[in-house]
């Protein structure tokens, strides 16, 4: 097992689509760990998620954030980025992102109709500045 660089970090979160899984605390103090899909802008971790979500709802209430990106086969690898959200319904930004991170997931032919549905009225951008990461590589070797 080894301890992956900056740029590794940063290699392995951009080389391809993984899915990210957002961890937050409810107000009753339980956790809720949902899926999304990401992109980088520097080090600062971009997704996009409805203003009714529980993922907006406990970041508003609590901004404090953890993300697990992994990679589930051998030889196994993990990036855990825990960090702080911030929250913007800019139209502008939000389409740009949207559009980004869908092709990403779902390639530049659906980009731009996965764009437009995903920043319309009532969906939200989240940054994430991370704050520390844990990142590990060839965990099965």
């Amino acid at each position: 097992m080894e301890y992956m660089s900056t740029d590794e970090v940063r290699r392995f979160l951009l080389e391809k689509a993984r899915t990210g899984k957002l961890a937050t605390v409810r107000d009753d103090g339980r956790p809720h760990v949902a899926p999304i899909w990401i992109d980088l802008e520097d080090d600062t971790i971009v997704f996009t998620t409805g203003h009714d979500s529980i993922k907006a709802a406990t970041i508003r209430r609590d901004s404090r954030v953890a993300i697990c990106v992994d990679d589930d086969q051998p030889p196994f690898a993990f990036v855990i980025i825990e960090g702080t959200a911030a929250i913007t319904d800019n139209r502008e930004d939000l389409r740009y992102w949207a559009t980004r991170i869908a092709c990403r997931y779902m390639g530049s032919e659906l980009a731009e109709a996965y764009g437009k549905r995903n920043s319309v009225e009532g969906e939200l951008l989240v940054k994430v500045t991370p704050s520390k990461i844990i990142a590990w590589k060839k965990i099965s070797d």
